[in-house]
């Protein structure tokens, strides 16, 4: 999962995997995922990608599961949330809707960040297509 937070001006973005071992539960993903949002300091807003299409079974419950935990917990913490369309994003970073990975991580390094992977490059683009819609290009620090 890529994950990107914008403090003060300045990005921090990256990239974590809440996969499992094989002799864990099948819950553990999630309840490490809802660890970690809970390890995470003054957030005021939460956006995420609407996906609205999977290619598996899989990876529906997958995403759904962790939609779950994302909107219990901003629920909780009254923090409001907000899905972006995944073709929106890659056309706002991209150029077009059905850019690819590679053609999505070439944008973000256009604008000056080196993404470890597709999942943080994704991240990376939410950030930019947000920051558009608020006009907060003009404080944007790169570390």
């Amino acid at each position: 999962m890529g994950w990107a937070i914008l403090t003060d001006g300045v990005i921090e973005s990256g990239s974590k995997s809440f996969h499992g071992s094989r002799f864990s539960g099948g819950g553990m993903c999630f309840l490490n995922f809802r660890n970690w949002l809970n390890s995470l300091k003054d957030i005021s807003a939460v956006y995420f990608e609407e996906v609205r299409r999977h290619l598996g079974t899989d990876a529906a419950h997958c995403y759904g599961g962790f939609l779950a935990v994302l909107s219990a917990w901003c629920e909780e913490n009254n923090i409001p949330y907000q899905g972006v369309n995944v073709k929106t994003i890659k056309r706002f970073i991209a150029g077009k809707g059905n850019a690819s990975k590679s053609e999505v991580i070439e944008a973000i390094r256009g604008k000056g960040f080196s993404p470890r992977d597709d999942n943080q490059a994704d991240a990376l683009a939410l950030m930019f297509y947000v920051m558009n819609l608020s006009k907060d290009f003009n404080t944007l620090k790169i570390p």
